[in-house]
């Protein structure tokens, strides 16, 4: 009995102290934890990775791949009670916890992520998550949607700013040390190629070499801030993020009217330092501006400029599917404006919720919305504020003109004619069609009337003058482009529409003018498929234009008038285009009798229909009444004061003409879209999603505006509780100076993204950027100053093993210069560089072996003019090699980050293209043309314009060994080496072959 219990009790001990065994296993966290895990788990930064990268495929946002119908994304779904009673997650009790046990399990039919997935998590993941939950499992939403706050660093004796402070804390707590200061001639250089693109001439070295003034380094960052070339630099900078081309791509590549004014719009207001949130609001909506930004210079409309960035997409001119077409090109505007401007990869969620982070499909299709009514348009380039007030002018003249004889006139006796009492409506014998616009009245009939040739009514009530301004009769309705003269942009543009009938007709006259049938916004209107979507306007006389459009039918659609036509759908206005039109229908059969707008079931008052008359506001009947007093002369007088006003309106018109244009935008009618059912156009879900932007993250996201919602978006995006979008910039202006952002993804904020290597820093900037008026030439100089930047690229002992990627800036990371810059140095130190600003592109040079659709017939200079690379063209189809090699990318979607590669192609463009060499023989005869120099000095010249130092001893011995080779080789006697431009082309040509030549260091 006493062996029995003594057994049992044994037993009883051993279950005991198993139990114990296996509950520390799962509260160990609680009293033990490694040393190398952090004091405090971060949900952000140490636990959202982990559920993100193993969990979230199987267990996060989207419900077509999760599994068990749990959801660790959310913290109502990872706590939730299982069907067993337990929870995924029991906040403070990971023995409780269903993931701890999963993640802990041996079997592989039980352990979580299963061995198919070939995910698996390490040990420190587990005590990770094991720790975060014993200590409350504190949920947070992913860090980029936190609003920034500023969180004060420790204070270091050898910061110049709060920069150095925060970096230095992360120095110290890695146990780094810090490189030193870098020497004048590599700062100047650093500088001087970050800001400009360009190296420092040996003149403006020498100045700050000479220069030992304590501010010496600011005063050249400041020079450098201020040089014209510093907008070329970050323009170029801004163009990867836009996808920026020049052509279309795709058949025949065509060209993209006038994107080089985008170009020179970004290099001007780099240079304005024009805050970062006006630049948004511009390039989302400067169409739509209250208060336009006027060029100082030549009072050109800056703002409509910043609208290139939605036309710079590819384009096909013949898809088979031309609302796929639509399709794709939105998604394209939603991709690049979502990464640009806040650094979310909302495109995908196109087709499902997006895996990761909260953006539903709905919030890619509230987007759609306003885009989808966003139309493509010609716009003038040289819109000018002196060209409104001319506008505005003739306006008022032409009021006068209608007050000053109505004045006149009202004060007579005038009896009602019987004409005027019988005339009533025409029926149509057919009643199978529609009127789509009726321009008989006073109104344009709900069409919207862009640019300023149509004005904002008809022409109903126009006083017309004959010979010696006399006045002959008054304009009935129509709308004209003529309002203001011929040779003046402007585009009358339908409602849409869905089309049910075979045809559509416009009654019209005009010289070299158009009328085009949009279909799903497609714009590139060609035969041998959609050429019958365009008709020509040439007649002097009222004319019937039919379209058949019965192949269209179910398609949504618009109607544009325009005067102007064309050319490899290249907008041209000639100065004599002009187009009128009284009304547009859709019908189907023959042309159908359309009845006449006026009833006269009343008599007209005469003098209430001269009071609407000078008021702008009389009908068309009463427009006819007057006429027929004017035309059996019942108004009498001749006033010669109406030659004074109409004089003025000839001067006026007379200096008015249109002639340069960029493919634009311009606002429709506020269309909400559909859900396209796993992102496929040919299904769409029943109700509309109201237009609006990104409802997971932020609350002000619907849209009512009677437009595409363009403005509201931009105000959005530039609202200061955005929390991403001073983040994301600042973010880039570190990338580009830093060579790696803080945080590395520049593009991608998102939970795919990385996490910021500086969380702390990155908000401190952000909050500067915003308090500091959005200042971008700022933020690079407080960025340019810290002592951060200053560090020299050598590594400190130690350092490797610690840091080996350098991702606590101990000291300045090594950096290759980008393509435009390589070539931009070659033509400088050549003394080849050509530093005109602005214009048309340089056409692109054409190799041999640059062939296919589209080819241009002539090919550009092989040195682009001596050119800057900004202003070389960039045709989709035949982009330049040498950028190509040097990486920079392809121009389809936004890149933030270009690629660095560093392969075999370099070496080879750098030893064999003939560009180079041609850059190499010019600087040799530069050196050649030096008589007074020997060859150390000759030597020293070339180092400093390549690589802004004099060249050490050893590597002037190594030279002369070289260059006397050359000569023996080619039997050149030794007086004559000083002046053989072949040999120094050769050394000069090695010299541009070296690493530093090609990199900061």
């Amino acid at each position: 009995m006493f062996n029995q219990i003594n057994n049992s009790y044994l037993k009883l001990l051993i279950w005991v102290f198993f139990l114990s065994i296996l509950s520390a296993s799962f509260h160990q966290c609680t009293q033990d934890y490694s040393s190398t895990l952090p004091k405090k788990v971060d949900f952000n930064f140490h636990v959202k990775p982990i559920l993100v990268q193993k969990c979230f495929l199987c267990h996060g946002p989207d419900p077509s791949s999760r599994e068990g119908d749990l959801r660790l994304d959310t913290f109502e779904g990872a706590t939730a009670l299982l069907e067993e009673g337990r929870k995924a997650i029991d906040p403070g009790h990971p023995g409780k916890s269903e993931v701890v046990k999963r993640i802990n399990y041996d079997d592989p039919n039980l352990v979580m992520p299963p061995p198919e997935s070939n995910l698996e998590l390490s040990q420190y993941e587990i005590d990770i998550l094991t720790k975060w939950i014993d200590q409350g499992a504190e949920w947070k939403p992913h860090w980029s949607f936190i609003p920034p706050k500023i969180t004060e660093p420790e204070k270091f004796n050898n910061s110049v700013n709060e920069i150095d402070d925060y970096i230095e804390e992360k120095i110290v707590s890695k146990k780094l040390n810090n490189a030193p200061t870098a020497g004048k001639n590599s700062l100047i250089r650093r500088v001087s190629y970050l800001l400009t693109g360009l190296p420092p001439t040996p003149k403006k070295l020498n100045n700050y070499l000479a220069d030992s003034s304590a501010n010496a380094y600011e005063k050249m960052v400041d020079h450098y801030l201020n040089d014209e070339a510093f907008g070329e630099r970050w323009a170029r900078h801004w163009m990867d993020i836009t996808r920026y081309a020049e052509t279309k791509g795709h058949e025949f590549d065509y060209s993209i009217s006038g994107a080089w004014q985008y170009r020179d719009y970004l290099i001007r207001a780099f240079n304005e330092d024009v805050p970062y949130d006006q630049l948004v609001k511009e390039q989302i909506a400067g169409d739509l501006l209250d208060t336009v930004r006027w060029n100082p210079e030549n009072g050109m409309n800056e703002s409509q400029l910043g609208t290139i960035f939605y036309t710079l997409g590819e384009g096909k001119h013949s898809p088979v599917d031309i609302k796929k077409e639509e399709v794709d090109r939105i998604d394209n505007i939603i991709d690049v404006t979502t990464k640009a401007f806040q650094g979310l990869t909302v495109s995908c969620a196109k087709c499902h919720d997006h895996k990761f982070d909260p953006v539903p499909t709905s919030d890619y299709y509230s987007l759609y919305g306003i885009f989808e009514s966003t139309r493509i348009s010609p716009q003038p380039t040289n819109v000018t504020y002196h060209q409104q007030k001319d506008i505005d002018a003739i306006s008022a003249l032409k009021d006068s003109i209608k007050i000053f004889l109505a004045s006149k006139w009202e004060n007579q006796k005038f009896p009602l004619s019987s004409e005027l009492k019988q005339m009533s409506n025409e029926v149509s014998e057919s009643s199978d069609f529609e009127i789509l616009g009726d321009f008989r009245g006073a109104n344009l009939d709900g069409w919207k009337s862009d640019g300023l040739a149509f004005g904002k009514r008809t022409t109903l009530g126009n006083p017309v003058f004959g010979k010696n301004s006399q006045l002959t009769n008054l304009s009935t309705g129509k709308a004209s482009s003529k309002t203001f003269g011929p040779g003046i942009f402007g585009a009358l543009r339908s409602p849409d529409f869905i089309i049910e009938k075979d045809f559509i007709g416009v009654k019209a006259l005009g010289k070299k003018a158009i009328v085009r049938i949009i279909i799903d916004n497609f714009q590139l209107i060609q035969d041998p498929i959609y050429g019958g979507l365009t008709k020509k306007v040439e007649a002097d006389e009222w004319t019937d234009l039919k379209f058949n459009v019965a192949a269209w039918k179910g398609h949504k659609a618009y109607v544009e008038i325009i005067p102007g036509q064309y050319n490899k759908h290249v907008y041209q206005l000639p100065k004599e285009a002009f187009v009128e039109a009284k009304y547009i229908i859709a019908f189907n059969g023959d042309w159908p009798q359309v009845p006449t707008n006026e009833s006269f079931e009343k008599p007209v008052e005469m003098n209430t229909a001269l009071e609407n008359w000078a008021q702008n506001s009389a009908s068309p009947e009463e427009i006819r009444a007057i006429n027929q007093l004017i035309a059996t002369n019942q108004f009498r007088g001749n006033y010669h004061q109406i030659n004074t006003y109409s004089n003025k309106i000839n001067q006026l018109q007379g200096q008015m003409q249109d002639t340069s244009f960029f493919e634009g935008i311009t606002d429709g009618f506020a269309i909400n879209s559909k859900i396209f059912i796993r992102g496929s156009h040919n299904e769409l879900s029943k109700n509309v999603v109201p237009r609006g932007f990104l409802s997971g993250i932020f609350s002000k996201n619907q849209f009512r505006s009677e437009g595409s919602g363009r403005m509201e978006l931009a105000n959005a995006i530039v609202d200061p509780e955005n929390p991403l979008t001073s983040r994301v910039m600042v973010n880039r202006i570190w990338h580009y100076l830093f060579g790696r952002g803080l945080v590395e993804t520049v593009d991608n904020f998102g939970l795919q993204g990385k996490l910021p290597s500086h969380p702390e820093l990155l908000d401190f900037l952000a909050l500067k950027f915003q308090n500091e008026g959005y200042s971008i030439k700022q933020m690079i100089k407080y960025m340019v100053m810290s002592q951060t930047f200053r560090r020299a690229v050598e590594v400190p002992d130690g350092n490797k093993s610690n840091d080996p990627d350098n991702l606590y800036l101990a000291n300045f990371p090594i950096r290759r210069l980008e393509s435009e810059a390589i070539r931009d140095a070659l033509l400088m130190v050549a003394g080849n560089l050509d530093e005109t600003m602005y214009g048309a592109p340089v056409p692109v040079y054409l190799t041999p072996f640059m062939q296919g659709r589209g080819r241009p017939y002539r090919s550009g200079p092989m040195d682009g003019n001596g050119r800057r690379s900004i202003y070389l063209e960039v045709r989709r189809n035949f982009l330049q090699p040498m950028m190509l090699t040097f990486d920079r990318p392809i121009p389809f979607s936004t890149f933030g980050k270009r690629n660095v590669t560093n392969v075999p192609a370099q070496s080879l463009i750098l030893m064999n293209d003939p560009f180079v060499e041609a850059q190499a023989g010019l600087l040799a005869q530069e050196i050649v043309n030096e008589k007074n120099l020997d060859i150390d000095e000759k030597i020293d010249v070339i180092y400093l314009r390549t690589l802004s130092r004099n060249a050490k001893s050893e590597e002037k011995e190594q030279a002369k060994v070289f260059i006397q080779s050359l000569a023996k080789n080619a039997e050149i006697p030794e007086q004559e080496l000083l002046e053989n431009t072949a040999i120094w082309k050769a050394y000069c040509h090695s010299i541009f072959n070296l690493k530093e030549f090609i990199y900061l260091i």
